[in-house]
């Protein structure tokens, strides 16, 4: 793990009058697998899209305290969005494909961002589905149209699709909760390969999986940060009553 690549200090954020977030002061590290864990509600999946800015989308949203990308504020005006989302990709807790072919799929952001030529898109293709353990699944099914797939491969596409812009973090919210068991163990595995180079913040309603596959865990509650560790120590011995009782069921 390197050093912080993503910092929050002091963020709040607040719909309307309500205040979804209160001063999170937060720094996640590079190269690493990242959880948020928390009962509903608690400001988790709301943390999580800050990071890219998608609680922009929101009516009344008022976000205050800063978020450093690799030092730099991402809310300060003149910001590119489009390029934010580009560095820091999403992985939606619903298989979001488009509907459109597998290749398609992958090749969609790479177009957008200005690549043409064909061997060159045929390359991103394959490494991304590659690099997302789908190449040898699908590498004669390309032009099948993405929604024919299974679940747990069109979360997989997904993830492909967003790595064929070439991120530095990828966000995932709730990624395999729609998945079955056999699709889960999959989407972990690739996490843990992934964070070789790349970022991973997961928010996750499940604490197993956050122990198997996070290096580190931040627990919310209420729009606050309660504690944040290292996952073993997190688990193992929480230093807050609160943690403490989540983790054993005692609420949420």
């Amino acid at each position: 793990m390197g050093g912080a690549i993503i910092q929050s200090r002091d963020l709040n954020l607040h719909y309307g009058k309500a205040r979804a977030l209160k001063n999170i002061n937060m720094d996640i590290p590079e190269r690493s697998i990242t959880a948020i864990i928390g009962p509903s509600g608690c400001g988790k999946s709301t943390y999580l899209r800050c990071l890219n800015r998608m609680n922009d989308l929101l009516p009344e949203v008022r976000i205050t305290g800063s978020l450093l990308f690799k030092g730099r504020n991402i809310y300060d005006p003149g910001e590119d969005v489009v390029e934010l989302r580009k560095q820091i990709g999403m992985v939606f807790q619903k298989p979001n494909p488009f509907p459109m072919s597998i290749y398609d799929n992958v090749a969609y952001g790479p177009r957008i961002h200005g690549v043409k030529n064909k061997s060159e898109l045929d390359s991103i293709v394959e490494k991304s589905l590659r690099q997302a353990a789908l190449w040898d699944e699908l590498k004669g099914r390309l032009r099948d149209s993405a929604l024919s797939i299974s679940g747990g491969q069109q979360q997989r596409l997904c993830i492909a699709r967003c790595l064929a812009v070439e991120p530095e973090v990828i966000l995932m919210d709730e990624p395999a909760s729609a998945l079955d068991p056999i699709a889960t163990a999959k989407i972990e595995d690739l996490m843990r390969e992934l964070k070789e180079k790349y970022t991973i913040i997961i928010v996750t309603h499940n604490m197993q999986q956050a122990a198997r596959v996070s290096d580190r865990t931040a627990f919310f509650l209420m729009g606050e940060l309660i504690e944040y560790d290292y996952t073993k120590k997190l688990f193992e011995n929480p230093t807050n009553r609160r943690t403490e009782d989540y983790i054993t069921g005692r609420f949420g």
